[in-house]
Parts: C-alpha cells; sequence; structure tokens
C-alpha cells in the first residue's frame, strides 16, 4: 500500500510558477511510476505527466501537449517524492492536481495505469 499526499498548489496569476510536492509512503518508492493528473470543475481527469524507470536508461519524463515547456516532473527517491514544477500557468491550468503511483504502468497517460491516488492539491491561476 503506498500513501500520497500532494502540497504546494495556490492561487497564481497567469504567467506565474507553482512547484507541486507529492510525498510517498513505502519502501520500493524507487520502483514505482510516478504520474501527475488533473481535474477541472466540469471536465474529466486528464494527464499531465509521468516519470518511470526505463531500463538501461534514467527516468523517462513525457508530457501531455498542452504542457510541454511549461512543466518538468522530477523525482527524489531517497526522500520519496515526486515534483511538478510548473512555470507560465495561464487560466487553463486551473484544476485539482493528483499524483498517482503504480507498478504495472506501460504508457503512463491513462489513469487505470495507477493504483495509488492522493486526495489532490487546488491549483488556481487568475488572469
Amino acid at each position: 500500500q503506498v500513501r500520497l499526499v500532494e502540497s504546494g498548489g495556490g492561487l497564481v496569476q497567469a504567467g506565474g510558477s507553482l512547484r507541486l510536492s507529492c510525498a510517498a509512503s513505502g519502501r520500493t518508492f524507487s520502483s514505482y511510476a510516478m504520474g501527475w493528473f488533473r481535474q477541472a470543475p466540469g471536465r474529466e481527469r486528464e494527464f499531465v505527466a509521468t516519470t518511470r524507470w526505463m531500463r538501461g536508461r534514467t527516468y523517462y519524463g513525457d508530457y501531455t501537449d498542452s504542457v510541454k515547456g511549461r512543466f518538468t516532473i522530477s523525482r527524489d527517491n531517497a526522500k520519496n517524492m515526486v515534483f511538478l514544477q510548473m512555470n507560465s500557468l495561464n487560466p487553463e491550468d486551473t484544476a485539482v492536481y493528483c499524483c498517482a503511483a503504480g507498478t504495472r504502468v506501460v504508457g503512463g497517460r491513462s489513469s487505470i495505469e495507477y493504483e495509488f491516488w492522493g486526495q489532490g492539491t487546488q491549483v488556481t491561476v487568475s488572469s
């Protein structure tokens, strides 16, 4: 069982930055694929970013097109943490952001691949 707790959300003006953090319990954090998803009011949950170990490579990061070049996912396995650095925020980024963990993630973009979820943190971007 993995417990995930997000933090770092808040209210920011368009063009600003936020750094989300997700603290994970568990002894084998480094083996988990980690993802960030978001859900805006009246909309379905949306993939944002994922990071997972690829055999023969360092951790692989993938992003939805709308955040490429603005968001960066990273992880600190020693601290059981994953982060989402969000720059150049715009009102369309307003949502509840949740982190997720999975042991059988393949593509990483589908929420059904992840077994564990945090409660989420609110990000609001004002225009």
